[in-house]
């Protein structure tokens, strides 16, 4: 707009002059070297007007000339910047698709038209990780360490690469040096934090994550909860050796945490063996009403030395209505009663969880409350059969792994804080025992397998003594024959004898047995039935009575009560039964009338022999 105002008042200005000149004429006499003019003003003003604007073209013409070698370099100078934008644009997008010949290419044109762009080194680095050429990628970013204005991302590129090739301590050198330059930057921060975690540095990650918070590179509550699992860890590694400075620490970790069970839980301990037990029960409900846990339970049930039983019920009934839904609730309402022979009270904590939340560890409380309560090994072993399939309990998960106690970072990945109490999801884990089920199981007469079926012993039925051995009986449907085989049984040094199921030769398509072994099994005394199978659909009945090696026999050989306590069926578990392991994956499924499909201490189907 100001240029064409002054244009316009230019305009208006010569044609003003040239008003002037034309209402004022005159003449101009030259007489000048014998040459005589008497041109008018007016014209005299158009010659010198179009010698000046003669004169402009020509310094242009000429000032042009002089200047055009380093014009022709300018111009080629910017087309060759933007040559290497442009390559350094499409190789940028070939690195984001993938396309690790394209963007080769392009960084070649790169470095060609922009070699000291930095942008340039990056894309030959990117592209040569890229191609897998990681002897390329790291000499070009350690070329990038001398400048400057490229080191910081040299030193991530290298931190990267020693990421991928496991070389701890170069990260940490890398992540230290850039945080030397720069403390705000996260990444070398986050690196050192983790790689000091990952060692059980606690001291050194607290520093790290303190100088994160500094540069406000976490926000407060992140920060919060790493500072309490740091401090967690170290009062755990130091409850046992300083316990005053444990304490210290289990108290400022559960004021940042208040769900954190571990600090929780190492806090009720040591202020309830100090003789604080109240503030002690202040800690742990206020974890249990955020995140219930059997620990926090034991350590609020025993927090006062020299209780009975009673007592200890009447606390744990108090920790329960601070979270009366939980299932921990209800397990540890149970356990304490069945300790202090509450039994209708263990009984209906228990029932209240009903058969959607009936857990392993629920199933094994109601098993030994049958068992204390009543003495009925058959209901004992029924509820021993639910608790082989029954849901799994919540565990110390991390990472899709289940560890046996909390840790402070993950077994697997080495992350913070990631060991959670969860229900396990992988199948695999939830079929595994830990120690104390495991230790229930046995107790009450069962047994886990190699590949980690649950097996029930079933009390067999003894008809009487028989002197017979090696003897078979061949049963009409299913057609099976069983064989009595002690001959490797040696009574001396308690070897077990076998009792195999097997198929006859005539049917050699599925010709698969299993053997039914007892540890403290040395002789057997079978008697066989063969009356019942007069009828096309009837078996025989095959009963054994085993001979335990730990028994005691009386003058006439016959065994003790205590023996026949303790005798093995050969008849296994009917169908019903959840004892029986599912059906893998792959199984063809329940065999036909005529078969019997068994492995090596397994029993994939229900089968019966008498």
């Amino acid at each position: 707009m100001t240029r064409l105002v002054a244009f316009l008042i230019g305009v208006l200005g010569l044609a003003a002059l040239f008003s002037w000149l034309a209402d004022n004429p005159g003449t101009i006499v030259v007489d000048w070297m014998g040459y005589h003019a008497e041109p008018s003003v007016f014209q005299v003003v158009v010659m010198l007007a179009a010698l000046a604007i003669a004169a402009i073209i020509f310094w242009s013409l000429l000032r042009s000339i002089w200047t055009s070698p380093a014009t022709l370099s300018h111009f080629m100078t910017k087309r060759r910047q933007q040559r290497g934008l442009d390559a350094l644009s499409s190789g940028m997008i070939a690195i984001g698709a993938g396309d690790h010949l394209a963007a080769t290419r392009y960084a070649q044109h790169a470095r060609k038209s922009l070699p000291n762009e930095p942008m340039t080194h990056l894309l030959r680095a990117q592209a040569a990780q890229l191609s897998g050429d990681r002897a390329t990628a790291r000499r070009i970013y350690e070329a990038m360490l001398s400048s400057p204005d490229t080191e910081q991302l040299g030193l991530r590129g290298l931190y990267v690469e020693a990421h991928r090739e496991g070389e701890t301590e170069a990260q940490r050198q890398f992540a230290e040096r850039a945080i030397g330059l720069n403390p705000k930057l996260p990444w070398p921060v986050e690196g050192l934090f983790d790689l000091q975690c990952k060692d059980g540095d606690w001291a050194g990650a607290l520093n790290t994550l303190n100088l994160a918070r500094k540069n406000a590179t976490v926000e407060q509550p992140v920060y919060d909860r790493r500072r309490a699992v740091l401090l967690a860890a170290q009062a755990m590694k130091l409850e046992d050796q300083n316990p005053e400075k444990a304490l210290g620490l289990a108290m400022e970790a559960h004021a940042l945490a208040r769900d954190l069970i571990p600090a929780a839980a190492i806090a009720g301990r040591l202020l309830a063996s100090k003789g604080n037990v109240a503030r002690a029960a202040k800690i742990i409900q206020k974890t249990w009403a955020r995140a219930p846990h059997p620990d926090l339970a034991t350590a609020y049930a025993y927090a006062r030395i020299g209780d009975s039983p009673r007592d200890r019920l009447d606390r744990v009934r108090q920790l329960q209505s601070l979270n009366p839904n939980a299932v921990e609730s209800s397990i540890a309402v149970a356990t304490a009663a069945i300790e202090a022979r509450a039994w209708h009270e263990a009984r209906a904590a228990l029932d209240r969880l009903g058969d959607d939340r009936m857990t392993r560890s629920a199933a094994l409380l109601m098993a030994r409350l049958e068992k204390e309560e009543h003495g009925d090994t058959g209901r004992a072993r029924e509820w021993l059969a639910r608790a082989a399939n029954a849901p799994r309990d919540a565990a110390w998960t991390a990472d899709g792994t289940v560890t046996g106690a909390w840790a402070p970072v993950s077994p697997v990945t080495g992350r913070l804080d990631a060991v959670e109490w969860r229900v396990p999801v992988d199948e695999t884990e939830a079929r595994a025992l830990n120690g104390n089920q495991l230790d229930e199981f046995v107790a009450l007469g069962a047994y886990e397998t190699a590949s980690g079926d649950i097996v029930i012993r079933e009390p067999a039925v003894v008809t009487g003594p028989v002197s017979q051995r090696n003897a078979a009986s061949t049963v009409t449907k299913p057609a099976t024959a069983v064989t009595i085989n002690d001959a490797g049984a040696d009574k001396q040094n308690n070897q077990p004898a076998t009792v195999v199921i097997s198929r006859p030769s005539a049917a050699a398509k599925d010709n698969r047995s299993t053997a039914l072994v007892r540890p403290d099994v040395t002789d057997l005394d079978i008697v066989t039935d063969t009356t019942a199978a007069s009828g096309a659909n009837q078996s025989a009945t095959v009963r054994v009575k085993p001979v335990i090696a730990s028994s005691a026999s009386n003058s006439n050989g016959q065994s003790s009560t205590a023996a026949k306590n303790n005798v093995a069926a050969v008849q296994a578990p009917k169908r019903s039964s959840s004892a029986v392991p599912s059906h893998a994956p792959d199984d063809p499924g329940p065999p036909d009338d005529d078969e019997i499909s068994a492995g090596p201490s397994r029993l994939p189907w229900p089968y019966r022999v008498s």
